[in-house]
């Protein structure tokens, strides 16, 4: 006769087996992604849309570090280094920025309060988180911000100018992702001697767990650059330096790796669970890769469609892509921001 705790013991077994066995055929199909074709060889069904966000008179573009969507699924947020390729410690600029569903600038904030722009997200109730990946001696850096709409400070993680280990310091934090449920994950590191772990916060800022090293394994990192969940609740990581994307469950549990997308800086997971991954392969040092976004379902990592960039490589870090299809570049090395529309079939 089976004893329940037998029978939760078998259960629990069983739900292991099904998550290995779901691991490995996602990889597997992963690794095989690519068939039909080549790594640069997809279709790209978008045109570039010249001149769409419109900045201040005088203002020029920093680098576009960080891209995302509002909740009204037209407005864009974007995340820039204040005219500059370095940082904005010495500007007084606002470097968060939001433009409407035609380009125009319709708020920003943050001036005087970053060094180091980098990650960007738009949380499920409309809040802008945002991190500060350096100290530079005056008090500010390593830090993960929540702001309002109107750029009211409503939360601060980690300890300003201090980088660390600890359950309440990080090193060069590069992007956060807040789930549906509140809880808090940031990609902590950005490659050299900085941090390489992802860390769990509940929706109040507590410390919840972490994992991660810097390694090449199944849950290592080098540079967990950018963050997306899919629909089903899975926490995807541009695991830059090691060039490949990997999947975890919520508890950090290993999912899967993909390897078919280049050297990832930025990941978007649209309401349809299509996976965009901008890729800002430098030229001829990550062969066969270009530098572009390529365009995947998330069930199977199949890559469909790719924009190429042959024009400004070595500079696209940032993917995002509003409700209408639209899909949004931010650009570090190059310092410029692009928006791209879907091409209208020939009648």
């Amino acid at each position: 006769m089976w004893h329940a705790g037998a029978i939760t013991c078998a259960l629990g077994a069983a739900v292991v087996a099904a998550l290995a066995l779901s691991a490995d055929k996602a990889s597997a199909q992963g690794a095989g992604a690519q068939s039909g074709y080549g790594p640069n060889d997809a279709p790209n069904p978008y045109k570039f849309d010249y001149g769409w966000a419109k900045l201040p008179d005088g203002r020029k573009w920093g680098a576009a570090v960080g891209v995302d969507i509002d909740r009204d699924g037209k407005s864009v947020w974007v995340f820039d280094r204040c005219e500059t390729a370095t940082d904005c410690s010495k500007s007084k600029l606002d470097p968060i920025m939001k433009f409407d569903g035609g380009g125009k600038l319709v708020k920003s904030f943050g001036g005087g309060m970053i060094n180091y722009s980098h990650g960007l997200h738009v949380d499920p109730d409309n809040n802008i988180w945002v991190s500060d990946g350096r100290a530079l001696n005056n008090g500010k850096g390593h830090t993960v911000m929540k702001f309002n709409q109107d750029g009211q400070l409503l939360m601060t993680l980690g300890k300003p100018g201090i980088a660390g280990t600890t359950p309440d310091t990080f090193n060069a934090p590069s992007d956060i992702l807040v789930a549906p449920n509140g809880d808090i994950f940031v990609a902590d590191g950005h490659g050299g001697d900085t941090n390489a772990r992802i860390v769990k916060f509940n929706k109040d800022g507590r410390y919840l767990k972490e994992w991660g090293k810097k390694g090449k394994g199944p849950g290592e990192f080098d540079v967990p650059h950018n963050l997306a969940m899919d629909s089903a609740g899975r926490l995807f990581v541009a695991d830059r330096s090691n060039v490949r994307v990997q999947a975890f469950d919520q508890e950090g549990n290993y999912l899967l790796e993909w390897k078919q997308f280049g050297r990832p800086s930025g990941l978007f997971i649209d309401k349809n669970d299509i996976l965009y991954v901008a890729d800002n392969s430098p030229d001829e040092t990550n062969p066969p890769y270009k530098s572009g976004i390529r365009i995947a379902s998330v069930k199977d990592g199949r890559v469909f469609a790719f924009i190429l960039e042959s024009v400004e490589v070595n500079g696209l870090e940032a993917v995002a892509v509003d409700d209408a299809g639209n899909v949004y570049g931010g650009y570090t090395n190059t310092l410029n921001f692009r928006r791209w529309m879907k091409k209208q079939p020939k009648s």
